[in-house]
């Protein structure tokens, strides 16, 4: 079945109908009740908690941007459903909220298609005119990454960036890969790299997640398959 073209509506006409994801409950109705603030801008016809209820909440009642977590529980992240929704739709507006500014972060969000990506504590009004500005058509960026972005689009065109990156890797995630190749537990890892044992275990998830692996074996003969460590 073909494609169906989506006409993208004119700002104001209308509240912007938005679909809210986030796995965090208190999020989704502290974020809520920012936006209810502008009832007559923007509306919340549904939330989810997970991905696979948004693809279908999403399919249901087509609306005009999805603002979604970049980390939900569950098999599919933030950035999957926005892949996912964009591949069935080109046209569709996905706006990832997060609360990790890590240039990294941005970049897969803007491969995976994107509108737009802001962080967690921009204040309600920004936000609203942020999401006006995705649902037109412009790609919103939180200003405070910007700047940052610019630089390390740059020096990874250069090629003067950490090992890992041109996989999707964050410098920390590639230090983690790093220690992971040279046979340290992740208890070890945490103190060597002064992190809390549960972060370190956040971010092997990550790096599998990103790595299409299973387990830390897996991810250690990727990074050497692909010259990331010698």
């Amino acid at each position: 079945m073909p494609r169906r073209s989506r006409i993208v509506r004119k700002v104001g006409d209308r509240p912007l109908r938005l679909v809210l994801v986030d796995d965090h409950e208190m999020v989704l109705e502290g974020l809520k009740a920012v936006l209810g603030r502008y009832a007559g801008r923007v509306r919340v016809v549904a939330q989810a908690a997970n991905a696979e209820d948004a693809e279908r909440l999403v399919a249901a009642l087509d609306p005009d941007v999805v603002v979604s977590d970049v980390r939900l529980r569950g098999s599919l992240s933030g950035l999957d459903l926005c892949r996912r929704l964009v591949e069935r739709d080109p046209a569709r507006k996905v706006v990832l909220l997060s609360a990790y500014d890590d240039e990294q972060y941005l970049f897969q969000a803007l491969r995976a298609g994107a509108a737009g990506y802001l962080l967690k504590w921009v204040d309600g009004q920004d936000l609203v005119r942020q999401l006006e500005r995705a649902a037109a058509g412009d790609t919103v960026v939180d200003p405070t990454m910007a700047g940052r972005a610019v630089s390390s689009a740059a020096r990874l065109q250069a090629g003067e960036f950490w090992p890992g990156a041109r996989l999707g890797l964050t410098q920390r995630e590639s230090e983690v890969l790093a220690l992971l190749v040279a046979g340290l537990s992740n208890r070890a890892i945490a103190g060597k790299l002064v992190l809390g044992e549960e972060t370190v275990k956040s971010h092997v998830r990550s790096i599998y997640r990103k790595l299409e692996v299973g387990d830390r074996a897996a991810a250690v003969a990727t990074a050497l398959r692909e010259g990331i460590f010698r």
